[in-house]
């Protein structure tokens, strides 16, 4: 058999954009390119229907999947999506990337992500529970401890969190936190997970500017995405002396070339659910976010929102992946032409999953950790994994993307290699 995956892949759609990843890297994988085959087909995929009574006496019926790219490594290991737009290619790939992710800084994991086809503000909260609880015990078969390990993910939170892990306990008769990470942590989440990912982002942003020669302080910063990975990113860089002079999210978008007040930026947020109408900047259309001229540009919502056009015009020195999959293949090459550095997503919004990796392994122990631990040990893993990446790329000549990919795919397939085929 020759095909490619469960569906065809869309032209510049992700499952697409991760398959030319993959060729990318396979000139470079030696011995080991007789496997990369298995990077391109997932080890397993779970289609669901979850039918639930509407709070008006209806019976609705919503789809959901999840995905298991690969599990040579350890468990699966990734988030769910609550998006009216989830698709079975969508979530094939953001497990995949999470297979790259979880290989290129180094944690025991496979990857594996889910995604439930709703619009989270189209439904009650009651309504989401149920939802939340049918599709958990569907796709019950498939995740646990040891086995698949999902997390929270656009749209998705602690609380629904919770409702997962208390619906797997009930299912098997015994309280099993370690079911799922990005719990409240009186449920055995961890201190520092709500912002990991946003720090990772900030962490993997001021060790490429040491490296390029970019000072931190008076740094312009512009964000795509202002929620749990841009408002903390924000944070982080605004406390450290940058400038966030652009930031756009779903109500809109928003400028101020002398920096806009995070603070203000928080509140409004929180007390209107967007910061299209922020008063402390100037309202913009959203399409001019990509104009704005600024040393760090942050991509922080969904992915496919670079493409090859809007790669001609950024006017930027480094673009920090904090979404999953945010740059077209062929932006990709734009950007690299014009020498403007792509610090990929698989390493740049890395931190999550190794919090992620920090409550799993004190669910285990019970034994909890304060935060300044946690980001220590976070600081001192993102560190090292992008150390090797930036080296791997200097070695061979090639993008971050690409080694980090390198250096992901050659921990896979070696492990691959080494554990045989059974039977």
């Amino acid at each position: 058999m020759h095909s490619l995956s469960y569906v065809a892949a869309k032209p510049n759609g992700p499952w697409a954009t991760y398959l030319a990843q993959i060729d990318q890297v396979v000139p470079h994988l030696g011995r080991l390119a007789r496997w990369h085959e298995t990077l391109r087909r997932p080890k397993r995929a779970l289609c669901v229907d979850i039918p639930i009574e509407m709070d008006d006496g209806r019976v609705a019926h919503f789809e959901g999947f999840r995905v298991q790219h690969s599990l040579t490594r350890g468990p699966g290991k990734g988030g769910v999506r609550y998006h009216p737009d989830v698709t079975l290619e969508e979530v094939m790939a953001l497990a995949a990337w999470m297979t790259i992710k979880n290989a290129a800084v180094n944690l025991p994991y496979g990857g594996a992500k889910g995604g439930v086809r709703v619009d989270p503000s189209l439904v009650s909260e009651r309504e989401l529970e149920k939802i939340t609880r049918r599709y958990t015990s569907e796709i019950g078969i498939i995740i646990g401890p040891q086995q698949d390990i999902p997390a929270p993910d656009v749209n998705t939170n602690a609380k629904i969190m919770a409702w997962m892990m208390d619906t797997y306990s009930m299912n098997v008769g015994a309280t099993a936190t370690g079911v799922v990470t990005g719990k409240p942590v009186p449920l055995g989440g961890s201190l520092g997970r709500v912002k990991a990912t946003g720090r990772g982002v900030f962490v993997v942003g001021r060790e490429t500017a040491r490296r390029l020669g970019v000072g931190l302080t008076d740094a312009r910063v512009a964000i795509q995405g202002f929620g749990n990975v841009g408002s903390a990113a924000a944070e982080l860089f605004a406390g450290n002396g940058a400038s966030i002079v652009a930031v756009q999210d779903h109500t809109g978008t928003v400028f101020n070339a002398a920096g806009l007040d995070i603070a203000g930026l928080m509140h409004e947020l929180r007390s209107k659910g967007g910061i299209g109408a922020f008063a402390g900047g100037e309202r913009i259309p959203d399409e001019q976010f990509w104009d704005v001229e600024s040393d760090f540009l942050i991509p922080a919502a969904l992915e496919g929102q670079i493409t090859a056009e809007r790669a001609q015009r950024i006017r930027t020195r480094i673009v920090l992946e904090g979404a999953n999959g945010p740059t077209l293949v062929e932006a990709d090459a734009v950007l690299g032409n014009r020498g403007i550095a792509v610090v990929p997503d698989v390493v740049a919004n890395a931190g999550g999953v190794i919090v992620s990796y920090f409550e799993w392994v004190q669910d285990f122990s019970s034994f909890f950790w304060s935060e300044d631990e946690i980001n220590m040990r976070l600081e001192k893993i993102l560190v090292s994994a992008y150390r090797k990446i930036w080296e791997t790329a200097e070695l061979h000549r090639i993008s971050l993307r690409t080694a980090a990919f390198l250096v992901a795919c050659q921990r896979v397939l070696l492990a691959r290699e080494e554990r045989g085929l059974y039977p």
